[in-house]
């Protein structure tokens, strides 16, 4: 189930993808563990990768969809693979990769095909991109933007202001930057446009974080916007923004996929060939749990992952379910790599803390995913929106098949306006269930969710608490829940995989949901017939010792499986 380098084979994908995706696996394995640690320690800017990436055209085969070059395609399948790869080796070498596609949203959405060319020309050279939104003041909240256009009476503009939190500005050969006219008020002032890191106008400030990767804080002193540098005016340049973070920030999740295999075969390996009082480490109860449980939600992990994969990949104008996978990806599968890391830290205790592990590294790194796109409550309070629908009024739909085909994803950059949400429908959540109801933690698992849909039916928040933001995201969590199991059954459906193993993913959320609907018991504005609803709903997972020993098995045959040479 795992990412391997010295097993992988890329064979679901054709031979330009096969052939790079091994080319980057060869590349960090050739390097070597040492390279990789001490430039991680000395926060070393990666420019031997880039010089790599720029080399194969690992960017610009991936990142060019099919309208900029009819040779190159934008196939979220293998952008996905890539994200694990590089997650895998560090979290840096996929940030200077996800913030060039974060970049170029804005720019393949646009219609100003001098930018476009100028964009796949500067791909072509090896140069990377910069997604100009944040900044220090406001954060994402692009309502405030401080960037302020002045009209030069020439059709352009001059730009003034600051950006923060912009991986790759230092370097980015374009920039693409969120603004407001000075002299029009409200959604229809906004603007989109082209910068370049390298003009004289374009002040870098400093590194932000204290990494390997360059999040750079940049200022713009009248900078000159052409007419022919911009990207997007008014309300289509909001929706730009919202639409890029879609595509991109969607990447979050098979990132944190890839840190956890690597730690997860650094910790195993340790564990399995550690000796204490006299027994393997491994033969102790509770560090068996540990990495059992951290085995199974990371498996889990990669089928919710892959599964969000095929909805991208068939959307429409008359399909939007993706707007709901989406932020679970970037909410709930890295907040699970959070629990995967701990689970194993437990277990590793202080070696988790020595330089010379990657575990080090994926310990600090895996916290910054689920924190990158807003905060795990903006991805909560999005995915209400979808709740009623979701559970109540299902719609018909086509099945979606795996899509691994060698297919431009052209309608990810014609998304439209980014509105509506409430009212997109979703296929029936039972169906996923229904179809795996007889394993027993599955079950269990639906009479929590069946549960769930109760509660909003006959004690719905009332209006007080739906302005208790505290309290909503709770039941937000609850509701994840049932998401994240839908497509988790659903992969398994598709990928045969051992019943055993999904039942262990389910005893998972099974605790999971309890411990939910504990928090809920004690929200302060919880009624008493909600807090009743939440005791009556804990449940025990049900437990069998073969299905357990059976999935310790599998995490067992990782000890050894994979180290990276030195």
């Amino acid at each position: 189930m795992l990412f391997n380098p010295r097993t992988y084979d890329p064979a679901q994908f054709d031979e330009p993808t096969r052939r790079l995706l091994r080319a980057t696996v060869d590349w960090f394995e050739s390097r070597g563990k040492k390279a990789l640690i001490d430039t991680y320690i000395d926060r070393a800017w990666y420019a031997d990768f880039l010089e790599f990436a720029a080399k194969e055209g690992l960017f610009a085969e991936f990142l060019t969809p099919s309208a900029a070059d009819p040779e190159k395609r934008w196939d979220t399948s293998r952008i996905a693979e890539l994200n694990e790869i590089l997650g895998f080796y560090g979290l840096g070498y996929w940030y200077t990769w996800q913030v060039t596609i974060l970049g170029l949203g804005p720019v393949w959405q646009s219609e100003n095909e001098a930018v476009r060319a100028r964009a796949a020309k500067l791909l072509a050279e090896g140069h990377v991109m910069a997604f100009g939104l944040s900044e220090r003041s406001h954060g994402a909240d692009i309502y405030s933007t401080d960037m302020v256009l002045t009209p030069n009476g020439e059709g352009g503009f001059t730009a003034t202001g600051s950006k923060y939190y912009i991986g790759n500005g230092n370097v980015a050969g374009l920039v693409s930057v969120f603004g407001r006219r000075s002299d029009v008020e409200g959604p229809e002032g906004y603007v989109f446009f082209a910068a370049d890191s390298r003009h004289e106008a374009y002040h870098l400030v400093k590194n932000v974080v204290n990494a390997q990767m360059y999040v750079s804080e940049f200022r713009l002193e009248e900078y000159p916007v052409r007419a022919e540098d911009v990207l997007h005016t008014g309300k289509a340049a909001f929706d730009a923004a919202l639409n890029t973070v879609n595509v991109g920030k969607f990447n979050l999740c098979t990132a944190s996929v890839g840190i956890c295999e690597h730690a997860m075969y650094e910790a195993v390996t340790h564990a399995h060939n550690r000796v204490l009082y006299g027994k393997r480490v491994t033969d102790f109860p509770h560090v068996r749990r540990e990495l059992t449980d951290a085995y199974a939600r990371l498996v889990a992990m990669k089928l919710f992952a892959a599964r969000s994969v095929d909805y991208f990949r068939t959307a429409s104008p008359e399909d939007r379910r993706y707007l709901l996978f989406n932020p679970m990806t970037k909410m709930k599968v890295t907040t699970e790599g959070e629990k995967v890391i701990d689970l194993m830290w437990d277990v590793i205790a202080a070696k988790g803390f020595e330089a010379d592990t990657y575990f080090d590294k994926a310990a600090k790194d895996i916290r910054g995913l689920p924190k990158l796109e807003g905060t795990v409550h903006v991805n909560l309070a999005l995915i209400l929106k979808f709740m009623a629908n979701y559970l109540f009024a299902p719609a018909e739909y086509a099945p979606v098949p795996t899509r691994q085909d060698a297919a431009d994803d052209e309608f990810l950059f014609r998304q439209g306006p980014a509105r509506g949400l409430g009212a997109i429908r979703f296929h029936d959540w039972r169906a996923a269930y229904d179809a795996h109801g007889h394993l027993p933690n599955v079950a269990r698992f639906r009479e929590q969710a069946d549960g769930f849909c109760a509660l909003l039916l006959e004690h719905a928040p009332t209006a007080e608490q739906q302005a208790d933001l505290d309290f909503l995201l709770e039941i937000g969590q609850l509701f994840a829940l049932i998401v994240y199991g839908q497509l988790v059954l659903e992969q398994a459906e598709l990928t045969g995989l051992d019943a055993d193993l999904l039942d262990q993913i389910f005893d998972a959320l099974v605790r999971d949901f309890s411990a939910h609907a504990t928090e809920l018991h004690g929200k302060a504005s919880t009624t008493e017939a909600q807090a009743a609803w939440a005791l009556a709903h804990v449940r025990r997972p049900v437990a069998d010792g073969e299905r357990t020993a059976k999935v310790w098995g599998m995490v067992e045959a990782l000890s050894g499986a994979y180290e990276m040479a030195e």
